[in-house]
């Protein structure tokens, strides 16, 4: 058969042998391709940073929501009825009190004051006659001249003349009112709004529908409000009966404000106001911080971010934010023993002090914590930790132990 090899004298190779020189080869190759091949290093355990959790004495502070408020807002409106005859401001311009703001034609009530005052000068006279009268009668009377029934007539009339005197002297002031009233003048300082009635427009006024003119709300200072839940309060209230912390009904605890455009809080006030119950349709308490407002940038209606005192000094262990995870609802940091072990330790964290996160349990001060590199290391893994130290900020208390700057004192100073 063709392709079958067969020794010289005929005699055929079995397969095995045949193959066995391709074996040989085969086995030549590798041998020579493991000696080639660059060896592949151990992988050791992974080094990471680790630090002790950082204690130093803090004061912890509660973050809010709120809006800006004017302390006082007026609904500027008429006192008389009448026709517009000038409007003596420009929108938006900051006005004293006392400004003149419009004026109602005054000569309908220039004319009331005059016929006032004539009938007033007609009470005197009548008062006069009745005076002499009375002294005429009482005069005729002693002499038995007339009867007592006309002496008492002449006397009831000088009394009629006296009150007389009264109503037309009350007139000329209610037509003196009226007339003053014709200039429309500024109850507070602040800031007023546009003009809601132009010249030559009716206005109606000295009722509870009189015709609204304009708006002027004060600017310094300037209130807060926000609400807190019920947990807070509850705190608040913890705290004040423990004497860590006062209660702001009874002290004005300092309180910061940022703005929405506004890096941190620059904003430095105090509480003035508690509310006495719980709104029961979203369970929170309303308060109020009022703060000094002297170049006039804080407006109401601004959104702003509070910070409220919301501890006493205390000792807490803080770590950098980025060395707290997340796994689900849980909050965690990895922890090495001293074998190079890491473990997971669910910690409760609080808040942002200068830059730390605050822990409030789960974590010991002489623990070792991963600080950097934490994605990459996983829980009962080996590493080689290598100590570093937390940055300490210079300071932890946004304001120490110095008071906010008191603003100007409200007048009507409603603060619980």
């Amino acid at each position: 058969m063709r392709g079958i090899r067969s020794e010289p004298g005929g005699r055929r190779l079995p397969p095995p042998a045949r193959a066995l020189p391709f074996l040989w080869l085969a086995l030549a190759l590798a041998l020579a391709g493991a000696r080639c091949a660059p060896e592949v290093p151990a992988v050791g355990p992974i080094e990471v940073d680790v630090a002790h959790p950082l204690v130093r004495e803090i004061v912890e502070w509660d973050e809010y929501s709120g809006r800006l408020e004017a302390v006082e807002r007026v609904d500027v409106r008429a006192r008389v009825s009448g026709y517009i005859e000038s409007v003596r401001f420009v929108d938006g311009q900051i006005v004293e009190q006392g400004d003149l703001l419009f004026v109602i034609d005054p000569r309908p009530y220039r004319a009331s004051l005059s016929r006032a005052e004539a009938e007033l000068a007609s009470a005197h006279a009548s008062l006069a006659l009745a005076k002499n009268d009375a002294a005429r009668a009482e005069r005729l009377l002693s002499g038995d001249v007339i009867s007592r029934e006309r002496f008492d007539a002449e006397t009831t009339s000088l009394r009629t003349a006296t009150a007389g005197v009264a109503a037309a002297q009350a007139d000329v002031e209610q037509a003196r009112l009226d007339l003053e009233f014709t200039n429309v003048r500024a109850p507070i300082p602040g800031r007023v709004g546009r003009d809601l009635v132009t010249v030559g427009n009716l206005v109606s006024g000295g009722t509870a529908d009189a015709t609204r003119l304009t708006t002027i709300v004060s600017l310094d200072p300037i209130h807060v409000y926000f609400d807190a839940d019920e947990r807070a309060v509850l705190k608040y209230e913890r705290l004040a009966q423990s004497g860590e912390r006062p209660s702001s009904r009874d002290v004005p605890n300092p309180v910061l404000m940022g703005l929405a455009d506004e890096e941190g809080f620059p904003h430095r006030g105090q509480m003035d106001f508690v509310d006495n119950q719980f709104d029961p349709r979203t369970g929170t308490m309303r308060a109020r911080a009022v703060f000094p407002n002297p170049d006039l940038r804080l407006t109401p209606g601004l959104f702003a971010r509070i910070r409220l005192l919301g501890s006493g000094r205390h000792p807490a262990l803080l770590l950098p934010d980025d060395a707290v995870g997340t796994d689900q609802s849980e909050r965690f940091v990895l922890v090495v023993d001293g074998d190079g072990r890491v473990e997971s330790r669910v910690v409760e964290p609080g808040p942002l002090i200068a830059g730390l996160r605050v822990i409030r349990k789960g974590l010991a001060a002489e623990d070792r914590v991963v600080v950097h590199g934490l994605q990459g290391v996983d829980p009962g893994s080996s590493v080689e930790p290598r100590s570093v130290e937390i940055a300490a900020p210079e300071r932890f208390d946004p304001i120490e132990a110095a008071p906010p700057d008191p603003p100007t004192k409200v007048a009507d100073d409603t603060r619980g």
